[in-house]
């Protein structure tokens, strides 16, 4: 701990984001960053806690002390080092990570004003990229040959570990190019695609065989199957199935899933081409977007930066509250009103509606009845129950959004030597989430693998 006093003296400073009216006229990343100095003087916020409860909350345990002090010295070298050596993609996780560390700081708890960990965790690992810390490592091969399906943060992941382990990892994917839901989910605001390909060009660098457009049928890999081309599989194509809301009306034209926007914009801006039939753009539109999670958020960025006209999001649970809840108290993840940048940059935000139909005229939505609701506690079970309250109203609405989760895949019995790992074995969940199950499915494949010699 290089300085004992800096959480008492030095306050909290975050980057920021760009302007609103700046920001919104482009796609390219909101966040800023700060100064080499100013960095360190965050990090020097680090109490390094007897029991670090960032640590306890990192689902890849990374270890925020260790790498903090490093920072605060200015020994980048060694704090990437000791960042990578728990996490595979901090240029991922620095960025889009909702920071389920900051959440957890003692100095969230006894000022609400927790270290940056994540800004300094990017900051970190940009300074790598730049300074040339970051090679590419040639393992010595074991002659062992691994498949991995689906190049999302998960399979990445598992690639990543078992490519340094010396097997030989080939991923494939139905896609055009690797990322899964970093390139064709998450907004070049929030993560510049230039940051994947970056990261991409490592991999091959170091061995990994990505093959692209390729689609494999994995219900065929079971036990009564032959997979024998490979010594192994990992499964991690994610949770591809959106949640659809089947109420009246939701064969009208302009009713759409929140990918169908997000994953469409973000090919544009790669350089593909769609018919003006197959886009779907948010321009001189009234947006709806149902879904009060990120990707709710997501749909709200995208959409004023396409030049809606206005921009409506509702959720059914209840409003948050505000700062504090006590049904979450620390060092859990807190249930409290989160407003992202593009909540900022200009919507109408509404809660405890349900939808009840889609209104229509010639083919197109033109609105949807929504109904105020109110929840319940159940005395048998801990889960609310939602009672509808009879008020009613029309929300106008030439285009809806769906962003309301997706489905939890249903997976076969698989062949012994097939794993999965990520979305596909847990359901939608985050990023983080992933590359930590990613890092688990390797172990477990290195395990299996080891004791076939």
């Amino acid at each position: 701990m290089g300085d004992p006093k800096a959480f008492l003296n030095i306050p909290r400073h975050e980057a920021g984001y760009r302007p609103v009216h700046e920001r919104i006229t482009d796609f390219s990343e909101v966040e800023q960053t700060l100064n080499t100095s100013d960095r360190k003087l965050q990090a020097s916020r680090c109490m390094d806690c007897g029991v670090p409860f960032c640590h306890w909350a990192c689902p890849l345990g990374n270890k925020q002390p260790e790498w903090q002090d490093a920072l605060y010295k200015g020994k980048w070298r060694e704090a990437y080092q000791i960042l990578s050596a728990t996490c595979d993609f901090p240029e991922f996780t620095g960025r889009i990570c909702p920071a389920l560390c900051e959440k957890s700081c003692v100095l969230k708890l006894s000022c609400d004003a927790p270290v940056t960990i994540r800004e300094n965790e990017a900051a970190i690992v940009e300074a790598a990229f730049r300074e040339g810390y970051i090679m590419p490592a040639i393992p010595k091969r074991n002659g062992k040959r691994v498949a991995v399906i689906g190049s999302g943060p998960a399979g990445l992941t598992v690639a990543n570990r078992l490519n340094r382990s010396g097997y030989a990892v080939t991923v494939f994917d139905k896609a055009a190019a690797p990322g899964g839901l970093l390139r064709y989910g998450i907004p070049n605001f929030k993560l510049n695609k230039v940051i994947i390909d970056r990261r991409m060009k490592l991999l091959e660098a170091e061995g990994i065989e990505f093959r692209m457009g390729t689609e494999i049928d994995t219900h065929k890999l079971t036990p009564e199957s032959r997979t024998s081309d490979f010594d192994a599989y990992c499964i991690c194509t994610g949770a591809e199935t959106p949640r659809d809301l089947p109420i009246p009306g939701r064969e009208l034209k302009g009713i759409h899933f929140a990918l169908e926007l997000l994953s469409g914009q973000n090919r544009i801006i790669e350089g593909e081409t769609f018919s003006k039939d197959g886009q779907v753009n948010a321009k001189g539109r009234k947006v709806l977007v149902i879904g009060g999670g990120d990707t709710g958020s997501d749909c709200i960025g995208t959409s004023v930066r396409q030049g809606a006209a206005c921009v409506t999001q509702i959720e059914i649970m209840p409003k948050p509250p505000i700062a504090h809840n006590p049904a979450t108290p620390w060092p859990q993840w807190p249930a409290v009103l989160k407003t992202t940048s593009s909540h900022e940059e200009g919507c109408i935000r509404r809660w405890s509606l349900t939808s009840n139909r889609f209104l229509g005229k010639n083919g197109k939505v033109t609105g949807v009845e929504v109904e105020e609701v109110e929840w319940l506690p159940d005395p048998v079970n801990e889960r609310s129950v939602m009672k509808p309250t009879g008020k009613k109203e029309i929300i106008e609405a030439d285009m809806v959004l769906l962003a309301m989760g997706f489905l939890k895949p249903e997976q076969p019995v698989f062949a012994e030597n097939v794993f999965i790992a990520g979305d596909a074995a847990t359901g939608a969940s985050l990023v983080v989430r992933a590359m930590a199950s990613g890092r688990a499915a390797a172990t477990e494949i290195e395990k299996y693998l080891n004791a076939k010699r």
